[in-house]
């Protein structure tokens, strides 16, 4: 009975911001259409959406729970806190007014009043900054994943045959980067015309940001100081480091909304409702040590940031379903606790 309210206590904030955010979602529905059909309809775009979320990012609080166990317990607490409102008012809302800001050349306030008031134009030219964004959060996922598995350092591996000859290859000096812009060039050549010039420039953007992201982690952990200095300042470049990654995982999320409902304040709810369950998985794994016990739990992450950065790059090509990126990601996790388990099996 302990483990299981052990278990129920983690849902706390999440079933609370569960019950604010629908019974919001409730009201906008009859401010909107100012009926119970209103209402109802509302409720289940919410619902809707809070499931994607989470579907989609559960892989990202694997990686996120593997990061924060290199942080100290401070910097720990600031990505839970702030990085929580980064994530639901600044990728829910602000990245796609920003866009709109963006490509109709308007201000915010402007593109804030354009959501608003005209959300099918809104929609429209969020549909249009699509393949870029899909450029950017493509190669920098890619880079993540393959930073991952071409690891000389890796120790274990769940699928042997591949990973084995991932570590030999990452003794070639810039091999992921090499293998990503092949990609990116391979997907390049299937566009118009018209797109290959946006869909090059986001994809360097995003191995650039990966690159700078990365270096500054480095940087940080590796200057001079005190053992609490060098804590706090590694913390800082793994706090970076997980905001922008997190942002490169809401990338789909958001986009993938606009084909439920083009209100930018339900879009806003429905996500951040699961973006507090994501929160919640992050601190159950990092506090029981669900990764050191699932052995192969991380790798299944990693290799659906893969197939999430795969599915990214085809989306500027072709429209690929939410529910299908979200349950190849469920798939490969799934695969993986059900190897780790035979594993722990076989060891006691």
């Amino acid at each position: 009975m302990s483990t299981q309210r052990s278990s129920l206590s983690y849902l706390k904030w999440p079933l609370i911001t569960t019950v604010l955010g629908l019974g919001l979602t409730g009201w906008l529905g009859w401010a909107t259409k100012g009926d119970l059909g209103g209402i109802m309809s509302f409720l289940m775009v919410g619902a809707v959406l809070a499931a994607l979320e989470i579907a989609l990012s559960f892989d990202n609080a694997i990686v996120n729970a593997n990061k924060l166990d290199e942080m100290t317990p401070v910097w720990q607490q600031r990505f839970l806190t702030w990085g929580i409102l980064i994530a639901v008012f600044g990728m829910r809302i602000v990245f796609p007014l920003a866009i709109v800001a963006i490509f109709a050349w308007i201000n915010p306030f402007a593109a804030m009043h354009l959501a608003l008031a005209d959300p099918d134009e809104y929609s429209r030219i969020i549909g249009q900054a699509h393949g870029p964004i899909s450029a950017f959060g493509g190669t920098f996922l890619m880079m993540v994943a393959l930073k991952f598995f071409i690891d000389e350092d890796k120790s274990i591996d769940w699928i042997e045959i591949l990973e084995k000859r991932l570590r030999v290859w990452g003794s070639i000096r810039g091999f992921e980067i090499a293998f990503v812009l092949v990609i990116v060039l391979m997907i390049s050549r299937s566009l118009p015309i018209q797109d290959v010039a946006p869909f090059l420039t986001s994809a360097v953007m995003g191995l650039l940001v990966f690159t700078m992201v990365e270096g500054l982690g480095t940087y940080l952990d590796n200057m001079a100081g005190s053992a609490a200095e060098i804590g706090a300042k590694g913390g800082l470049g793994a706090f970076l480091y997980l905001e922008v990654l997190d942002a490169s995982f809401s990338f789909d999320g958001v986009i993938g909304a606009f084909a439920l409902t083009t209100n930018i304040l339900l879009i806003a709810i429905g996500l951040g409702i699961g973006a507090m369950y994501v929160r919640s998985m992050t601190i159950m794994l990092v506090e029981r040590g669900s990764l050191a016990e699932f052995r192969y739990l991380e790798h299944g992450a990693f290799y659906s940031i893969f197939a999430l950065s795969i599915v990214m790059f085809l989306q500027s090509i072709v429209h690929v379903h939410e529910l299908i990126t979200g349950g190849i990601g469920m798939v490969l996790i799934a695969l993986a606790f059900y190897a780790s388990i035979n594993h722990n099996k076989r060891e006691t």
